[in-house]
């Protein structure tokens, strides 16, 4: 069986341009390894780099993290640009800046689909905070909010910042210390001025990797206390 991987030949310009920002002299990239391809590897540490869906990466995370110690990069854009180019792809059409804001919170719109990795002692994930340039077509074939416009490439501009978690109760920083206890999503979202929606996947990351517990309803809220270890 060959090894699964998206193989160097198939990577869009934002993963190559993490690999090599993150990368250190003796590292070694498409390392074969347990019938996967390995993005880079530094000594024991195996470092995976998901630009986007983590559901695709999943059983491969779970897989490697019982042999292995694996790092996971995943950035999150702040700033972006949108450059259009023709059919072709060679001639640039537009380029302007999106009103699009992301922040750190947003890590959780993935993170729900691999909360429990964060268990694992195995396990470590990064996001870079990064401005990127998104290169799109009019091609009449890209998704309905996007006018039918398809995204051809991402590329790196720069890494703002980068922020690294080794365990579950890392992530208790979302949680404001001010914030009466226990609490709900919806008091939650009025102290992190979020939407409601960005503050139930936070709650049920916690939740998974043990960091929160529900302690009693009000209503039809759950509300919820951080684990003290």
């Amino acid at each position: 069986m060959s090894p699964k991987g998206i193989g160097v030949q198939n990577e869009r310009s934002l993963h190559a341009a993490l690999k090599q920002w993150y990368a250190q002299p003796q590292d070694r990239f498409e390392v074969p390894l347990d019938g996967y391809f390995i993005d880079l590897v530094r000594g024991r540490q195996l470092v995976e780099i998901q630009t986007r869906n983590f559901s695709a990466i999943r059983h491969k995370l779970q897989t490697l993290v019982q042999q292995h110690q694996v790092h996971l990069l995943h950035p999150i854009t702040y700033e972006k640009w949108i450059l259009q180019v023709d059919r072709t792809g060679t001639q640039v059409l537009s380029r302007r800046k999106s009103p699009y804001r992301g922040q750190l919170t947003d890590i959780f719109e993935e993170l729900v689909r691999i909360p429990e990795l964060l268990k694992h002692e195995n396990f470590t994930i990064e996001f870079p905070l990064i401005r990127e340039e998104e290169v799109r077509c009019r091609d009449g074939k890209g998704s309905r909010h996007r006018k039918r416009e398809s995204i051809k490439d991402r590329r790196l501009l720069e890494v703002i910042s980068t922020h690294r978690f080794t365990t579950s109760t890392d992530f208790l920083q979302f949680i404001p210390e001010g914030l009466a206890h226990p609490f709900s999503n919806k008091s939650l979202a009025k102290a992190l001025a979020l939407p409601l929606h960005r503050c139930r996947q936070l709650t049920y990351c916690l939740r998974k990797m043990e960091a929160l517990r529900v302690v009693g309803k009000k209503g039809n809220e759950l509300l919820f206390e951080v684990v003290h270890t």
